[in-house]
Order: structure tokens, then C-alpha cells, then sequence
């Protein structure tokens, strides 16, 4: 999915999308991007002269990617809401001119909640791991 086919099964719209691509595998799971130009918001002021992307919005990025996983279907026009964020590690900065890769799989679901595991690597090493919980209203 490009971005125009992503804002048609995601709500979220800019500044908040915070996903370029997403690639629905047919083993079920979900494969997003999006690459750091140094200009977002978020960077303004984490921090001045040394740029990180903040965790919560690499969380925020891979929770994007998934939602499209899920959102694609009979459940699209729903929103998905967090309801929980866990054991989540963040393993090394992201800046600027990275590419990130969001990898997302369902642990489990029961209407209208779902469970992801989800994890954003840079270069093929894992930046962020966690499990992400939502209901879709």
C-alpha cells in the first residue's frame, strides 16, 4: 500500500501518519516503512543539534503499520484505539536519513480487540521490540 491506499483504511492524517508504505504479506503478518527526513515535528526539540526520533512515536509508527494489517477488510472505516503498551525495548537511536522497517504479526484477537507483536529495525537490527494492544470502534 502506497500512502493514498494507506489513508484509505487508516484514520490518522498528517502530522500523525506516521507511515509511508505498508506490505500486507500473505503469511498474515504486516511489513510497513517509513524513512526519517530530520524535518518532523518530533524532532524539533528531541533534541536540538542531535536529532532522535522519540520512542513513543517509534511505538506510535509500528502500532500504524499493524492497524493497516487488520484495518484491511471488513473492519475498514473503524478506528483503532491503544489499550496497552508492553514489554517494550528500545535498543538503539533513530535519526535522520534512517529507513525504518516495522515488522507486525497478530498474537492473538477477539473482537473487537487485537494483540500485535511488532518490532522497527534500521539496516536489519532491531531498534524497538514490544507487544501492542487496541480495540477497533
Amino acid at each position: 500500500m502506497n500512502i493514498e491506499q494507506i489513508k484509505e483504511i487508516l484514520p490518522h492524517r498528517e502530522p500523525m501518519l506516521l507511515v509511508e508504505e505498508v506490505v500486507c504479506n500473505e503469511d498474515g503478518t504486516a511489513t510497513g516503512y517509513y524513512t526519517v527526513k530530520g524535518n518532523e515535528y518530533f524532532l524539533q526539540g528531541h533534541f536540538p543539534g542531535n536529532p532522535v526520533v522519540p520512542g513513543v512515536i517509534l511505538c506510535e509508527m509500528t502500532a500504524q503499520s499493524s492497524c493497516a494489517m487488520f484495518l484491511n477488510g471488513e473492519l475498514k472505516g473503524k478506528t483503532p484505539v491503544f489499550t496497552g503498551i508492553n514489554n517494550v525495548k528500545f535498543r538503539k537511536q533513530v535519526k535522520p536519513g534512517d529507513k525504518l522497517e516495522f515488522r507486525c504479526s497478530i498474537i492473538k484477537q477477539k473482537s473487537p480487540f487485537y494483540w500485535i507483536k511488532g518490532e522497527a529495525r534500521v539496516l536489519d537490527k532491531v531498534v524497538m521490540s514490544g507487544e501492542f494492544s487496541f480495540a477497533v470502534v
